[in-house]
């Protein structure tokens, strides 16, 4: 059966996804559940201004979408609905698409950070770094601020006051500032050499780093921080949360 002509149909819109964790993951549970009419595909698109012939050629089937890198933001103009949550966290990881055929984003993401960080944080976890602004990185700020724990944004172009630059990184920061979160994708498989430009040197073990990239496993950015005696946590568990998050909406 051709996957258009599949009744329940769902795929992961990004660019270069050819890697990614969604379509296997919703593959082995669609084998487990025995559901012979449900596929998950990939739509590996240049630009987001291609996903309406993508959803048109799929009309038929197409029942939801997982949204990753770098269409977070840009999705928004195609909905027709978007969940309060995500609206507040500006951003969508999750789309349903109703009988109808209309377009309802959420961000699951959140969800699935904030539970996976929560076993691991202590007392003194109470100011975070999050390396990065895409997408991703507003979902986890958002958790962080219902969790009542400080954050700030690291990026190469800082703006405006919850935002700085990496080379303002030093030990006397990293002292208030004990739980770093990797939001970029600096260190994914291939490029398994690269991890973000911070003093690694002066993290101890009162430090939690979390990396959102599952691939490797331990990423270079968590094994430095390892080095140094931090708790270190990769994004595969945020991701298998945010995915069942998404199936419970699709079906919902």
């Amino acid at each position: 059966m051709a996957d258009n002509e599949k009744t329940n149909l769902f795929a992961l819109v990004g660019k270069n996804i050819s890697y990614s964790f969604s379509r296997g993951y919703f593959a082995e549970k669609f084998t487990l559940l025995e559901l012979k009419n449900h596929d998950y595909i990939n739509f590996d698109i240049d630009s987001i201004d291609q996903l309406p012939s993508k959803l048109h050629e799929y009309k038929k089937s197409i029942k939801g979408l997982n949204v990753t890198i770098p269409y977070k933001q840009d999705v928004f103009k195609y909905l027709d609905k978007v969940n309060k949550k995500a609206v507040k966290i500006g951003a969508v990881n999750t789309i349903k698409i109703t009988k109808k055929g209309k377009l309802k984003g959420y961000n699951t993401d959140y969800y699935g950070f904030k539970n996976s960080i929560t076993p691991l944080l202590k007392p003194h976890h109470k100011k975070a770094l999050i390396l990065g602004t895409g997408g991703a990185s507003k979902a986890v700020a958002y958790a962080l601020k219902k969790m009542n724990i400080e954050y700030r944004f690291v990026s190469r172009n800082p703006k405006g006051p919850l935002q700085i630059s990496y080379n303002s990184i030093n030990s006397s920061l990293l002292e208030k500032f004990t739980v770093l979160i990797n939001c970029t994708p600096l260190g994914t498989h291939p490029n398994v050499n690269e991890c973000p430009d911070i003093p690694y040197s002066e993290l101890t073990s009162n430090h939690l780093l979390y990396d959102l990239i599952y691939n490797p496993a331990l990423s270079l950015f968590l094994e430095k921080g390892k080095m140094q005696g931090a708790t270190v946590k990769n994004g595969y568990e945020m991701l298998e949360l945010q995915a069942e998050k998404a199936w419970e909406i699709w079906n919902k």
